[in-house]
């Protein structure tokens, strides 16, 4: 080990966009090598768990923790990486709030594992074996992590100094965040989102935007959207408006919607409720004059009736760290 101050990256339940994000960063990587001794990245150097539980506590500088905690193998590291580290960032959605992953709370765990090994077209199991921590096999003990009841966001496990969001981050933001690190410029306050704006995509989207009115929703595949209209005003469900700036508004000007993968924007504590609610101040239900309540009922149900999936959509990145949180257990 030099002596340069140590750089970790940690890969939980995610899946590796965020390590593939950190390349992109393309010949800043020299700067970074520059900076740090990078001793610890599961995908890409051979540096074992007991090599980390050996270091003494805070010995490590900066640790990017991605990816959410599904495993008790995952939330073991996120302590364990707590311990040895001085800072320790939440990067990615995954580790922020919980991203994709976390759809699975909205089913239990033994439906997840019934869907995968016994209950799917693919799998050949007649003896309907599930896995499970422990076996005796003649050799000895064989064990593998246990399946955690649900997915939990970093800092639902333990302390977080930073997040930054994005499935995965931009380059751009990661290297100003690695910068400033690099630099000491002076970090905000702990807790606080880092490489991101503090607006809304729709502030940095240069697409023309009129008054909202919605007469329908439209799923990606069945319209040819007009390249220079907001695309919400076109019907197709663009989070923009529900989500934090600072990537860029890239799917916008490649003409598909917002999904979200940045979060909520400064000062809303539940992505998928803005949405909802900002929709439901734009749907276009026609005159009610002489209409009855149910008969505007209905109208609002089969607008809305045209969203496929509620959860898939408002809360594809943020459900176990929403209000919400998934599943509900009666």
């Amino acid at each position: 080990m030099s002596d340069k101050p140590k750089l970790a990256m940690y890969w939980a339940a995610s899946c590796g966009g965020c390590e593939i994000a950190l390349v992109n960063i393309n010949e800043k990587l020299l700067d970074v090598d520059a900076a740090f001794d990078f001793m610890f990245c599961p995908c890409l150097l051979d540096t074992k768990k007991a090599d980390i539980e050996a270091l003494p506590d805070k010995s490590i500088a900066v640790t990017l923790f991605n990816g959410a905690i599904r495993t008790a193998e995952n939330e073991e590291m996120a302590h364990i990486l707590r311990r040895k580290s001085q800072v320790l960032i939440a990067f990615g959605s995954c580790a922020y709030e919980g991203c994709i992953p976390g759809l699975a709370n909205l089913s239990s765990k033994d439906e997840l594992l019934a869907t995968v090994y016994l209950d799917n077209a693919s799998i050949d199991n007649p003896d309907n074996i599930i896995p499970s921590p422990s076996n005796q096999v003649p050799e000895g003990t064989l064990t593998i992590p246990a399946f955690n009841d649900r997915v939990q966001t970093l800092s639902q496990v333990t302390e977080v100094d930073y997040f930054i969001p994005g499935c995965p981050p931009e380059s751009h933001q990661i290297w100003a965040v690695v910068e400033a690190v690099i630099n000491g410029a002076q970090l905000p306050p702990q807790g606080s989102v880092i490489g991101a704006g503090h607006l809304s995509v729709c502030d940095e989207c240069s697409r023309v935007k009129t008054e909202k009115r919605i007469d329908r929703f439209h799923r990606t595949w069945e319209i040819t959207p007009e390249p220079e209209t907001c695309l919400l005003e076109q019907g197709l469900i663009c989070m923009g408006i529900a989500t934090r700036d600072g990537c860029g508004a890239p799917c916008p000007q490649a003409n598909m919607p917002c999904t979200g993968c940045y979060g909520p924007p400064e000062g809303i504590s539940d992505q998928g409720s803005k949405m909802v609610a900002a929709l439901g101040s734009i749907l276009a239900i026609g005159d009610c004059k002489g209409k009855s309540e149910a008969e505007i009922a209905a109208r609002v149900e089969a607008l809305l009736d045209s969203v496929p999936d509620y959860a898939g959509t408002f809360y594809k990145y943020s459900l176990p760290g929403s209000i919400i949180g998934g599943r509900v257990d009666k």
